[in-house]
């Protein structure tokens, strides 16, 4: 694996440097650890295809991040693992508000990775996308609205969705946590 950089290195190459962490973390949340490296090459494949990408006002770290979530919802509609309809639900009106287990759930999933992983990898696409982008790569609701195409609303009530329903997990027994 390459972990130092030539300063002559290609564009690509150092944009690959800088973002196959990011990339990863999303992939791992959105496809599982098993299915994630693939992913993570094919999105890689598809960026370097449109390399060069247009003007994004500075905004690659997006373009990438975008890059990947489709690669991951293409790979799990392969699998037949999520329901398509899912991915066109409504834009919802009300404003969830920021649920502060974020940075504690990210302690509960360092602690126990295969049982969390099953459980995020059980949500529905939208909520399982939204508490990935924000808990593993601490993106803002905003952030996550436009990775998932949607309303500032909708991703903060996919992410408030995705955690009440760990949490009811947790609470029920079907989740086991240690702390």
């Amino acid at each position: 694996m390459i972990t130092a950089m030539h300063p002559a290195a290609p564009p690509f190459q150092r944009f690959l440097l800088e973002h196959r962490d990011a990339v990863l973390r999303l992939l791992v949340g959105m496809v599982g650890p098993i299915d994630a490296e693939d992913c993570f090459q094919e999105s890689f494949l598809k960026a370097l295809r449109a390399w060069p990408p247009a003007d994004l006002d500075g905004r690659l770290d997006t373009w990438m991040l975008t890059i990947a979530h489709r690669t991951a919802l293409d790979h799990l509609r392969r699998r037949g693992a999520i329901d398509i309809a899912l991915d066109h639900a409504g834009e919802l009106d009300s404003q969830a508000e920021p649920d502060e287990v974020g940075a504690g759930l990210l302690g509960v999933w360092a602690q126990t990775p295969d049982g969390l992983w099953a459980a995020v990898g059980g949500l529905p696409n939208r909520q399982r996308a939204a508490v990935v982008l924000r808990v593993v790569l601490d993106q803002s609701h905003a952030q996550v609205a436009g990775l998932l195409d949607c309303s500032e609303a909708a991703a903060r009530r996919s992410y408030a969705d995705g955690l009440a329903a760990l949490r009811a997990r947790i609470a029920d027994g079907t989740l086991e946590v240690t702390r």
